[in-house]
């Protein structure tokens, strides 16, 4: 049999929040995908800003290592795109196509796929007509979607009908009000929509006669655009869906509890693949968990962030019971721009979000305090546990050279960025010389 194509399908702005994970949002075609393949339930996404998190998964390094400290279409890059996941693959004999939205490349054209096939509002479309199509050879198929991604103003891509706020239920981090639950409900209804879109991919696959040999991912960049959950290094900002089915063991309807990063993907497709791996990944291969040779691969993973809209320097580390969160800024108060404008966030800005502390050291008890909201570095009752806390980031900064380590990480030159003390990303922004 020959190498199984790669369906990589990817969501903006998901977090965790579909059925499979639990939650009351009807996503039947992410189930279905679910009880084939196998669900990750402890994944993280390496960087809670959008062009930042993909970059780490087709790299197979965190952020700072590929480069890419801010957003794509603000000016921000990889250090070399021949990176990409796709150069790899072509080397192993793949085709490579794009259909929908990616973010890792102001011009799609700069990454290298062999066909760039379609817009986001249309991915479903021509990835269907794609896979009716497929190339003889192994091919990798990126499937990008932005319909619970926001727009410029309150609302989401594609949110379709106003969504019921009446017996709806918003995020544990955030008010129980009718302004949230309405966002709340909004979201829904585009998350329905996403689901529809994929199912139309995954039914594509199966009339082709392609699914027994395509290995499908699927994921998102980070958690909810809502208020303390994107572009935060909380759970609720770096936690991610990842779901993965087909050969080598994805197929049973699994669930693991290990701890892995989105960086764990690249060295799990070379290890499938039975590939070479580039020099330059830092992530592990899941095989050992599928194959029940191992029920950890992580001791601890790693996020960061560096530049969303504006400037707002951050690294955490996470192990399976503590969160360690370093905030570099002199700045003790959010920065509001990195916050997507939505009812939810005019619900905290009325009340006095911008009068909130941030510590610059944040350090959790997952077990006891999941939502992250008891910061215990200041407890001199677990100083042993903070340290060595320290001690896993400063040397994980080292290990992977961060730039933070040497002082403030200036944009390139070009780069649009928001002035930190603003409210809205879509504020007027500063234009690096």
């Amino acid at each position: 049999m020959k190498r199984p194509n790669i369906l990589y399908i990817h969501s903006h702005d998901t977090g965790r929040y579909v059925q499979p994970y639990g939650h009351a949002i009807a996503t039947p075609n992410i189930q279905r995908l679910a009880e084939a393949g196998v669900l990750f339930r402890q994944a993280f996404c390496a960087s809670p800003t959008c062009s930042p998190s993909r970059a780490a998964l087709l790299t197979g390094q965190c952020a700072h290592s590929s480069g890419m400290l801010g957003l794509a279409h603000r000016g921000f890059g990889l250090h070399d795109y021949s990176q990409h996941l796709v150069h790899t693959l072509r080397g192993a004999g793949y085709y490579s196509a794009l259909a929908g939205m990616q973010h890792v490349a102001e011009d799609p054209a700069t990454i290298g796929y062999d066909a760039i096939i379609g817009t986001p509002a249309a991915a479903e479309v021509v990835a269907q007509e794609f896979l009716s199509h497929a190339p003889e050879q192994p091919f990798f198929l990126d499937v990008g979607f932005e319909e619970v991604h926001r727009l410029r103003g309150t609302h989401f891509t594609a949110p379709g009908p106003s969504g019921d706020a009446r017996y709806c239920l918003p995020p544990p981090s955030l008010p129980d009000t009718p302004a949230v639950r309405q966002d709340m409900a909004d979201f829904k209804v585009a998350a329905q929509t996403l689901d529809h879109k994929i199912g139309v991919v995954l039914d594509a696959l199966e009339a082709n006669g392609l699914a027994e040999n395509t290995f499908v991912i699927c994921t998102t960049d980070h958690g909810l655009a809502f208020p303390g959950m994107k572009c935060n290094l909380t759970d609720r900002g770096i936690g991610v869906m990842l779901i993965m089915r087909g050969p080598g063991g994805f197929n049973d309807g699994a669930v693991s509890d290990a701890l892995i990063s989105h960086i764990d993907v690249f060295p799990t497709l070379c290890d499938l693949l039975q590939i070479k791996p580039p020099p330059w990944l830092q992530g592990r291969s899941l095989l050992p968990l599928v194959r029940g040779e191992a029920t950890e691969i992580n001791e601890a993973i790693f996020a960061e962030v560096t530049y969303h809209a504006a400037y707002e320097p951050q690294r955490a580390v996470r192990t399976s019971r503590w969160k360690y969160i370093r905030r570099f800024s002199e700045d003790t108060h959010p920065v509001l721009p990195n916050c997507d404008d939505s009812l939810s966030k005019r619900v905290w800005l009325e009340h006095g979000w911008p009068r909130h502390y941030l510590a610059s050291e944040q350090l959790y008890d997952l077990i006891f305090d999941p939502q992250e909201m008891h910061n215990l570095a200041g407890d001199a009752a677990w100083t042993e546990v903070l340290q060595e806390m320290r001690d896993r980031l400063a040397h994980w900064m080292e290990a992977t050279d961060d730039p933070l380590r040497h002082g403030p990480v200036p944009p390139p030159g070009g780069a649009q960025v928001n002035d930190p003390h603003g409210v809205s990303p879509n504020e007027p922004t500063h234009v690096v010389a």
